[in-house]
């Protein structure tokens, strides 16, 4: 390829390099919307984005009739994943199912931020609890996540502090000295605009939209189409959430984190969603519905639960944000009335 492109006299053809350069340009417009669409979506206003990471969750919410397609331009496809543009309650939003685990997530809120206008992300989904007093389709809408998959993987070396996982202490029947040693849970490396890098283990959520959570009245469903819960699920607010990649069915893990970090519900994308938001400071929530007990479970099956755990999170997501738009129109209002 290299001598297709270099003339007789050995400098390189001008149209081969044309053509080269065409091709390229043809290989990334490929990857991205016409301009047109992105603008023309633009000139509507802000969005609210709304990011989801199971097909469930994406499903629930394109069968609840919730969300109307804008007539216009309903979807535009990116990166391979299609970002469904229509409107929640009379307010602009932005839907993408992420896929799961935190570099999809990442990377999908990351695209919502850099090519659309959007206001603020609401992350919905299921999650699995580590607290008890958490069950099956009550909905968490935590104050502080972290990311607890990453690690110091240690050796027979000296446990530094509580929160530390020391394989030893699960030896059955007794804990002693393990050869897998001990986990010592690391800080995430926070990169904020105006701000030098900073070592967090905790990520808030937006302070202002976890206020307007707060006052949110939402009746949660207690019935899906196969199975009814004895009492009727509850939205509570203010814990704090986990996530790290990998699915969580594992009883005595799921005491440790409970136990270690006060964290009540388990996930695999919430962290990534806050952390790179809170980098260019966008508002964020998260919203997460129990589908499962993170391997605490005796008896029930969760499978027949994860439909009404989606169902639920997304109630008070919609919730959400019809409060959050009409906060946004009044002060519009007051705005220009002065």
């Amino acid at each position: 390829m290299a001598m297709a492109l270099v003339s007789a006299s050995g400098t390189a053809a001008p149209l081969q390099l044309l053509l080269l350069a065409l091709l390229l340009l043809a290989a990334s417009a490929a990857a991205l919307p016409a301009r047109w669409q992105v603008d023309r979506v633009s000139r509507r206003g802000p969005s609210l984005g709304l990011v989801m990471s199971y097909v469930d969750e994406a499903t629930a919410l394109q069968a609840s009739g919730y969300f109307t397609p804008w007539r216009v331009l309903p979807f535009i496809d990116l990166y391979g994943r299609r970002f469904h543009i229509g409107s929640i309650r009379g307010v602009n939003v932005i839907y993408a199912l992420t896929g799961q685990r935190r570099l999809n997530a990442a990377v999908t809120v990351q695209t919502l931020i850099d090519v659309f206008s959007v206001s603020g992300i609401v992350h919905y989904g299921t999650a699995g609890s580590s607290n008890d007093s958490m069950s099956f389709g009550d909905v968490s809408v935590p104050k502080l996540v972290a990311y607890t998959g990453a690690w110091t993987w240690k050796f027979r070396s000296p446990k530094e502090s509580s929160a530390e996982l020391s394989f030893g202490e699960y030896n059955t029947p007794n804990g002693g000295e393990n050869l897998l040693g001990s986990l010592k849970f690391r800080n995430e490396e926070l990169y904020s605009v105006g701000k030098p890098m900073e070592e967090v283990f905790w990520l808030p959520v937006d302070s202002a939209w976890f206020k307007i959570a707060e006052q949110l009245k939402v009746k949660l469903e207690r019935c899906n189409d196969t199975f009814c819960l004895p009492t009727t699920p509850q939205v509570v607010y203010g814990l704090k959430g986990s996530s790290a990649d990998m699915f969580l069915d594992n009883a005595e893990y799921r005491k440790f984190l409970f136990k270690e970090f006060g964290v009540s519900t388990v996930d695999e994308e919430s962290a990534a969603v806050v952390m790179t938001t809170t980098s260019p400071g966008v508002p964020v929530i998260v919203i997460r519905g129990v589908s499962d007990l993170a391997g605490g479970e005796p008896t029930w099956s969760s499978t027949s639960l994860m439909n009404l755990a989606s169902i639920n999170a997304l109630k008070v997501a919609v919730e959400f944000i019809g409060t959050v738009g009409k906060q946004k129109s009044i002060e519009s209002v007051q705005k220009s009335n002065n």
